[in-house]
């Protein structure tokens, strides 16, 4: 009889060149407020999902989304122009 075992120590061992760079958190950092819409625009939309769409929700809907694409720009806007925060 074999035994199964699971590979723990993969699952949760990090070594430490797999943590993030200070670069790549500073990345995140720079994109959060886009990650917040995005997160708000996703919560609107599970809202959505089981029930009609009434006047209100399509409001929340639209500005959601519109928040979404102004971080979107936002986040461009500082890439393009090379700003670090």
């Amino acid at each position: 009889m074999e035994h199964i075992v699971t590979a723990q120590d993969a699952v949760t061992a990090f070594a430490p060149f797999m943590e993030p760079t200070d670069a790549e958190l500073d990345a995140i950092e720079r994109e959060l407020p886009l990650i917040d819409a995005e997160l708000e625009l996703l919560d609107v939309q599970i809202a959505l999902l089981d029930r009609p769409v009434s006047a209100l929700g399509e409001r929340r809907l639209r500005r959601a989304a519109n928040k979404v694409l102004a971080a979107r720009r936002e986040v461009a806007n500082r890439v393009a122009t090379g700003e670090a925060a």
